[in-house]
């Protein structure tokens, strides 16, 4: 899961990647958020969400819910769909490590984003949050806005759910001290 998977998407995040390079910056590492781990993250919400529905139907077929209908509908489906929601969005992200900074590339929901953290901008050192099955969260700046959907909720922020995580911090300091190899 270290390059870009072949996805409908695949095409926009190599254009915007051209694009956010600056001229003779070098791709030291480039992969994608683990979007199954992510699922599995959230997988409780289909345990909540399934029964809901179902409750929801029951409601509707005994006639004890009337006008309440649509929004409870409403919310177990968002409730079904929000993990799948989470992984269309891994697949439209794009992390990369340069020999100058890290970068999360995104063109998810047709907004091309890009957002940028300079090597002297990091953290000292980096966290790594083991969310398990080889899947970590690898935090490599703090103080940011818990707004971005790549930063927890204390501002730590970094590449999520990525496969291997101490392997590409590994790369990440390599990086930032200068060691760089592709």
């Amino acid at each position: 899961m270290d390059e870009i998977r072949a996805t409908p998407f695949s095409a926009g995040l190599r254009r915007l990647c051209a694009e956010a390079l600056l001229d003779g910056e070098r791709v030291i590492w480039e992969g994608q958020p683990d979007g199954i781990a992510r699922m599995i993250m959230w997988r409780f919400l289909w345990w909540l969400g399934f029964p809901w529905l179902l409750l929801t139907v029951v409601a509707l077929r005994n006639d004890w819910v009337d006008q309440a209908a649509q929004p409870l509908v409403m919310l177990g489906v968002a409730m079904i769909a929000a993990p799948l929601v989470m992984l269309l969005q891994d697949l439209q992200t794009l992390y990369m490590i340069t020999d100058r900074r890290a970068l999360i590339l995104r063109t998810a929901w047709g907004r091309r984003t890009v957002s940028q953290t300079p090597f002297k901008a990091m953290d000292a050192v980096f966290e790594i949050l083991d969310i398990g099955g080889g899947v970590g969260h690898l935090n490599f700046a703090s103080g940011r806005s818990t707004r971005s959907p790549d930063t927890d909720y204390t501002g730590r922020y970094g590449f999520r759910c990525v496969r291997d995580a101490a392997r590409i911090r590994h790369i990440l300091e390599g990086a930032r001290a200068g060691k760089t190899r592709r």
